[in-house]
Parts: C-alpha cells; structure tokens; sequence
C-alpha cells in the first residue's frame, strides 16, 4: 500500500495578504482543495516541507491527511504547476478522498530479477516500453509500486502487463490487449570501420586515370 503522510495547512482568507504573491514571499505555497462533495477550499501549505515531499519521487501517488483549520481530510495530489525556470512549486491542486473513492493514477513499475535474465547474463538491455502504468483502484488500495520479474528472460523477449501480479481491489485501464511493458534487447557494439583492399584499389586506378590524362593532355 502507498503510504500517508502529513502536510499541515492553513485556509487562505480573501484579502491582500492571502494573495499567490504575498504567500510565496512568506515562504508559503497557494493550493486548493476540491472534490468530496464538497465546496472547493482555499489553503496554502509549508514551501519546505512540500519540496522535501516532491523530492522524494512518487508525489502525485501519495495519500496526504492534510490539517486545515483544525479538520484532517484525505487528499492526493492532483496537479504541481512549477516555476518554469527555478521549478520551483506555485500551485498545488489535491483532491479529497474517502475511503471508497474510484481514482485512476499511473504508478511506477519496479523491474526485479535481472541476475536471472539469461539475456541480461549474454549481455542483453532491459528495454523499458513502460515506465509507468495507469490503474483503477480505491483511495485505501493504491499500490506505491508494481513489481515486474525479468526471471527466464532472454533476448528478443518482451514481458506482458500478464507477468505482473496487481494487487486486490486494482484494476487496469487498458483491459482489451496484453501490452508489453519491457523487452531484452540485444546488445549494440559499434566497430571501427577499416579501408577495404577494394576501396584502395579504386583509388589506386583513380590515380592512374588522373595521371594518363595528364600525358595525353601533353603535361
């Protein structure tokens, strides 16, 4: 199961010092806080301690219990909108959640066994069609990872979301193929190309040419 961290928030008041600007300069960010059945909820929380989670990889799939106004509401994040030179975080958008909520998210694919790839032992390369794979599942059931085995793979094998093992409760959106998710590539090896006896012959006789040219020319 993914797991839940704490973030501490504070409700934004309309007025100048709730503004995007004047919260950043505090060393805060604006975000918003939406679905639920609910009235959409103005809040910003600690620009620190949202880098250090964003970091940390895997953002967009963690579940957040979000204090706001002295109520804890389940949240996941939906949207980061970053500062397009600093990448620095502007705006965080999470959507509330409750135990039975229907979400659809991408989550990572972690590849394991590769000592036991025959291919990877001949020197084979884990191709890696999909980084990332989109599910259906609860807000108490998202998975922090998908673990796909390499075991048995050999070059020109590919591995099928039908090699991976979904955990309870989780769907795929994409029900209708067994698309591939990796293959074992053959290794590629670049070799120096070497003047051939052909390719100086032919310049030997180019040669030849230029030169009986030049003496019927009377040169």
């Amino acid at each position: 199961m993914v797991e839940v961290m704490h973030l501490t928030a504070r409700t934004r008041e309309p007025g100048p010092r709730s503004s995007s600007r004047a919260l950043r300069r505090d060393g805060r960010v604006p975000a918003i806080v939406y679905g639920g059945g609910k009235d959409p909820e103005q809040v910003s929380v600690d620009a620190v301690a949202l880098v250090k989670e964003i970091d940390r990889g895997g953002f967009a799939n963690r579940l957040i219990d979000l204090d706001a106004g002295g109520g804890t509401q389940r949240v996941l994040p939906r949207e980061v909108q970053l500062h397009p030179v600093t990448d620095r975080p502007m705006h965080v958008d999470f959507l509330r959640l409750s135990a039975d909520s229907q979400i659809r998210l991408a989550v990572a694919v972690e590849f394991i066994d590769e000592e036991a790839s025959p291919g990877i032992k001949r020197g084979g390369l884990v191709n890696v069609v999909r980084h990332e794979i989109e599910l259906i599942c609860r807000a108490d059931s998202i998975p922090e990872k998908l673990t796909a085995s390499l075991a048995g793979l050999d070059i020109g094998d590919s591995l099928h979301i039908s090699s991976i093992t979904l955990p309870d409760n989780v769907q795929l959106t994409i029900t209708d193929r067994d698309f591939t998710v990796a293959t074992i590539a053959a290794p590629t090896l670049m070799e120096e190309a070497e003047p051939t006896e052909e390719v100086e012959g032919v310049e030997g006789e180019a040669a030849e040419v230029e030169k009986g040219e030049k003496k019927d020319s009377g040169e």
